[in-house]
């Protein structure tokens, strides 16, 4: 089994190198990185200043091969879906194709000195909430479980990077169903 990661635009490659990381250790399959991807700038939203996810995730779907089992779309940008003000990310369960966004998750974009080891922490997580949709995991109501909703960078912050007891065992059986 293998992911296949996709910058688009300009990433870091210490945060994607992380976040590989990451996704390997919890999961326990092979993560490759793939080719970055041009930013496709016909869809952003002038007026809201923002990509659209859903439309980004269609993009990404040609890269989900034989080869690769799931692909997540990385993007230094903020992103949106219609009925929310933005989105860390968004997951088409069904292709098992996801992606996130790093914009909002920096302490510089609320105007706050810099801080590298929480923006890559805060990455991790939301890389793993959104591949744990790829395997049929909802939203948990637990809020330090890694597939509770973040509303905020508070949620995400409170959150651990591990699954809770109930998610990880609904994790097992859809895994190897998978």
């Amino acid at each position: 089994m293998r992911l296949l990661i996709i910058p688009i635009g300009a990433v870091g490659s210490a945060v994607l190198k992380d976040i590989a990381d990451a996704l390997e250790k919890t999961f326990h399959f092979s993560v490759e990185l793939g080719k970055e991807m041009p930013i496709p700038h016909d869809l952003y939203n002038k007026k809201r200043g923002q990509y659209q996810s859903t439309r980004i995730l269609r993009k990404l779907h040609p890269f989900k091969t034989k080869d690769f089992h799931r692909v997540l779309g990385i993007m230094d940008a903020d992103l949106y879906v219609p009925e929310l003000n933005f989105v860390f990310g968004e997951a088409d369960i069904l292709a098992g194709v996801t992606v996130i966004a790093l914009a909002r998750l920096r302490q510089e974009f609320y105007g706050l000195k810099p801080d590298k080891g929480l923006f890559h922490l805060r990455a991790i997580k939301e890389a793993i909430h959104e591949i744990g949709h790829t395997y049929g995991l909802g939203h948990c109501h637990n809020p330090g479980c890694i597939m509770y909703f973040s509303n905020s960078l508070k949620d995400t912050d409170r959150k651990g990077p591990g699954f809770c007891s109930i998610c990880k065992h609904e994790l097992n059986i859809l895994a190897s169903e998978d």
